[in-house]
């Protein structure tokens, strides 16, 4: 039996270690708003301080306790608890800069940005302050990196998420990857050089540094934040785009699968069902809209092409950023934008969503149903990249989706009882819990923000967007009386 003591101090004590880390990454916006001479520094300092001081008296309160071997137990609350102190910490450089906005707002901003939602609530971006921004594009780019680590390293103990489907059969591939956290390692290794190869590629295109580093980090971590109030259509060339378009690509595929071309070096790594998959989905759905643009639009094949794969690459990728407002692109474009919020890029990535693999164990669940509904004595054997499936994992395929759907469910009806119209709810909902960004509609589409929205709805939406990224059942459990019985 499991005392609380025993539960509770190496939860603080990692927790701690995660904070002292995240706050000293404030020290980048700080030196920044010292260098342009912002006015910022005092709150960032502050910032800074207060983190690292909490980080301090958790670890003072944890130091009697020698780390062993985490219990399931533990890491579920450490994951929850750490996400949850991270989303807080994160909103004080916004809540201590004078008259910049409320408590609310700098909380929402936070897990907005932590999460790689990218649902915003302020405006003026073009003119606000380098240090701001980067610290927006920071927490994205922190978030994008803690959502693989989360999805590699803790979920498969704890049965969660999809990554116990994509453990490679080999022998070796596995010794080398899981002695001393060397996937994690390398992993963030592949993380810094795509983001480096991304603002390389936008200065190319001609960006400046500042701009260039600042949508690398957002893209890469699938986030969607900008410097502009405009998103990516600050940005006329189509080039641009198209570097956007690879490297969300790039962001939305399994960061394992790069760690074992680097290791096996040979490309059919990649010939792995999830990704076949993913990029289908991609291809079919921007042709289509590309069609659907030609045909209702005088805009040339080039242009029509380059909008509807950015935009919607963006919304299945749940990175969020919008060349343009394609909720005025007619009505199958809506529908077609609305069903790809649920979509969700590759199983291990930055991205939310329900994630491709699920909708083909979905699907293999319904042929089955098929041929047994025909034959009910046929013997079938369940396969996903040649490698059996156990009835442990369709379950929690169908889990997730169940309580996600009971979530949306909830959500939609709370935002309603807080006073927004249907499509605002909805869509708000289904952006929040998949993690996309804008919603549909006049208020929150992707040519609005969440500004405007009531602060309860905001508080809805910060809990919906944590328990989306969390994979829902990671936070639920913590919730349940049970888990606090001894």
């Amino acid at each position: 039996m499991m005392s609380q003591t025993s539960l509770i101090k190496p939860v603080l004590k990692v927790c701690s270690l995660i904070l002292l880390v995240f706050g000293l990454l404030m020290a980048v916006p700080l030196l920044m708003a010292i260098i342009y001479n912002t006015g910022n520094s005092r709150a960032f300092a502050g910032a800074l301080g207060l983190t690292v001081t909490l980080a301090a008296c958790g670890w003072l309160l944890s130091r009697s306790y020698r780390m062993n071997m985490l219990t399931p137990r533990q890491m579920f609350l450490i994951t929850t608890s750490s996400w949850l102190l991270i989303s807080l910490t994160g909103a004080l450089p916004f809540l201590l800069i004078p008259g910049f906005c409320g408590f609310t707002d700098a909380v929402f901003e936070s897990v907005s940005g932590l999460t790689t939602t990218g649902s915003t609530v302020l405006v003026g971006l073009d003119g606000m302050a380098h240090d701001i921004l980067v610290w927006r594009s920071m927490l994205q780019w922190v978030g994008g990196l803690g959502v693989i680590g989360m999805a590699v390293a803790i979920l498969p103990f704890l049965k969660v998420g999809g990554m116990r489907l994509f453990q490679t059969e080999s022998s070796d591939w596995s010794d080398k990857t899981t002695r001393s956290g060397t996937m994690v390692t390398m992993i963030i290794y592949v993380y810094i050089v795509l983001t480096l190869l991304c603002a390389g590629a936008y200065m190319l295109d001609g960006m400046d540094s500042f701009h260039a580093v600042n949508h690398a980090m957002t893209t890469i971590s699938t986030g969607g934040y900008s410097t502009s109030d405009s998103s990516f259509a600050q940005f006329a060339d189509l080039p641009s785009h198209w570097i956007a378009i690879f490297f969300m690509i790039l962001g939305a595929m399994p960061f394992t699968i790069y760690v074992h071309f680097i290791i096996k070096r040979h490309w059919q790594v990649f010939n792995d069902q999830q990704i076949r998959g993913f990029l289908l989905t991609l291809l079919v759905l921007s042709v289509i809209i590309t069609l659907h643009l030609l045909s209702e639009t005088d805009i040339d094949l080039a242009h029509a092409l380059t909008y509807a794969t950015f935009n919607l690459v963006s919304v299945i990728t749940t990175t969020g950023f919008a060349s343009g407002d394609y909720s005025q692109w007619g009505e199958l474009a809506v529908a077609a934008f609305f069903f790809a919020m649920f979509i969700g890029g590759c199983s291990g990535s930055t991205s939310g969503g329900i994630k491709i693999f699920r909708f083909q164990l979905l699907f293999m669940m319904m042929q089955e149903s098929i041929v047994r509904a025909v034959h009910p004595r046929a013997m079938i054997h369940r396969h996903y990249n040649k490698r059996p499936v156990d009835d442990s994992i369709v379950l929690s395929a169908v889990t997730f989706v169940f309580i996600m759907l009971i979530s949306l469910v909830a959500i939609t009806l709370l935002l309603a009882l807080s006073g927004l119209d249907l499509t605002t709810s909805l869509t708000g909902a289904a952006t929040a819990l998949m993690n996309v960004g804008p919603g549909l509609g006049d208020i929150i589409g992707p040519a609005g923000n969440f500004s405007s929205l009531p602060d309860s709805s905001k508080w809805i939406l910060s809990v919906g967007m944590l328990l989306g990224r969390l994979e829902f059942m990671t936070v639920i459990l913590v919730l349940t009386p049970t888990y606090w019985k001894s």
